[in-house]
């Protein structure tokens, strides 16, 4: 890499309850079970958009632990995630940790709390962690950035879970996620010294 060139930031956005309407039981969210479920979520497309005119690269970063459990096919999700990629053309990547979880006898070091699936986009796509965000809805992406070195942004829906870390940024929807990146982003940069030349 030259001098003066700049390694790739990524905004990693988790799916369900971020891009994606989850389903909320007993105060809690679930994944979309059928494609008629799944529903974007309103602006989804547009702040992706935003974000990716800003310089970042967008990389969905999703659990989907019902597929290593035995109770969702995996032809569903993938079929939900071709949705998603059609509805949101921006999007770089989607990394899904498939894994029934250590509860379930399935360990792994990508399931969010932990870090792997960002590790493997930084390694895949050259980028850099430390000047990356991280939007979610639940503990376990706010967790997640923390474990890979990234800025947390939490949406909080109201579910009835506790956050087990403070994040850095708290809003109440995608849009105002999207909002809040961008400033921060635009704060970074003021800060930043100039390159010697």
């Amino acid at each position: 890499m030259g001098e003066h060139e700049v390694t790739p930031r990524a905004v990693f956005l988790d799916r369900d309850g971020v891009l994606n309407r989850a389903l909320i039981r007993d105060g809690l969210p679930y994944p979309p079970t059928t494609i008629e479920q799944f529903e974007l979520e309103e602006g989804a497309k547009e702040g992706c958009a935003k974000l990716k005119n800003a310089g970042f690269r967008l990389i969905v970063v999703s659990n989907q632990p019902d597929v290593g459990r035995g109770t969702q096919g995996r032809e569903v999700v993938e079929a939900m995630n071709r949705k998603l990629l059609s509805g949101v053309p921006s999007l770089d990547a989607i990394m899904i940790c498939w894994h029934a979880g250590s509860s379930h006898g399935d360990p792994c070091d990508c399931r969010k709390p932990k870090p792997g699936l960002l590790q493997r986009a930084a390694e895949t796509h050259g980028l850099d962690l430390a000047g990356s965000y991280m939007v979610g809805d639940r503990w376990r992406d706010v967790d997640c950035a923390h474990a890979a070195g990234c800025r947390a942004v939490f949406i909080d829906r109201g579910y009835r879970e506790e956050l087990r870390a403070k994040p850095e940024i708290t809003v109440a929807t995608f849009a105002a996620a999207v909002a809040a990146v961008l400033e921060a982003d635009s704060q970074n940069h003021l800060a930043e010294p100039l390159p010697r030349h």
